[in-house]
């Protein structure tokens, strides 16, 4: 982080939020049949934290969430779920241990922490003052993450593999028209696990969540496969009884 902007930055929250009250999102994205987390690159490419920010005194904490995802993805419309809150003691203050202990960043914080589901084509990654970078990692492949960041995306995607039979996670996480076996990847991303080609295409269709599209999908020297995309409705009340 750059001293200078940190310290400014420190009045203006003092000035303008809510003390001891933060908020985390772990933003989800699917790509290449891979889940992907959106992460924040900082202290000039040595550290890697996850999009967050603070509420403000005229702000709703739901609001605060949406305008961060907002600032970070350029996206609208996003699902966020609430997965949980953190609060140990010394949780973020040992990060900024160099500064002045009247440095807002170094008080102490209780986060809420939501995980938000986002289509990867429609997100354009944007960074501040404070970032290097902001990108889409693989989350089997995580770079190293400061303060408890770790902790809290690998609760998040613990309550997204739990909630994966109830939740619209594909709905999501999919472009509008998919194929099936970009369905079945998406599941085997979350779940970490293979999963049986016939098995999980006659449990999907047997739901009767799934439309089936006019449209064809063009290109490559074999037959176009099928499209599909979601009944809503159907599919949010078919997977509530369902475990994987």
């Amino acid at each position: 982080m750059v001293f200078e902007h940190v310290l400014k930055s420190s009045e203006e929250f003092w000035a303008t939020c809510i003390p001891h009250l933060s908020v985390d999102n772990v933003v989800f994205g699917f790509h290449d049949t891979q889940l992907k987390v959106l992460l924040l690159q900082i202290n000039e490419g040595k550290d890697w934290i996850l999009p967050g920010g603070y509420v403000r005194k005229n702000e709703n904490v739901n609001d605060a969430v949406k305008r961060v995802l907002k600032e970070r993805t350029g996206a609208d419309n996003i699902f966020l779920q609430q997965f949980a809150t953190f609060g140990d003691i010394n949780r973020s203050e040992a990060f900024f241990k160099e500064y002045p202990d009247d440095l807002w960043h170094k008080q102490r914080f209780i986060s809420t922490s939501y995980y938000a589901l986002v289509d990867y084509t429609a997100v354009v990654p944007l960074t501040d003052e404070f970032s290097d970078a902001c990108k889409w990692v693989n989350v089997e492949e995580l770079p190293n993450l400061v303060m408890d960041h770790t902790l809290i995306l690998k609760k998040a995607l613990e309550v997204l593999r739990e909630q994966l039979i109830y939740k619209p996670i594909g709905y999501n996480l999919l472009p509008e028209e998919f194929t099936l076996t970009e369905l079945q990847r998406l599941y085997e991303a979350i779940l970490g696990v293979k999963l049986n080609r016939g098995n999980f295409y006659r449990r999907v269709m047997k739901f009767g969540i799934l439309i089936k599209s006019d449209n064809v999908r063009k290109g490559g020297a074999h037959k176009s496969p099928d499209l599909y995309k979601f009944d809503q409705s159907k599919y949010h009340e078919s997977l509530k009884s369902y475990s994987w």
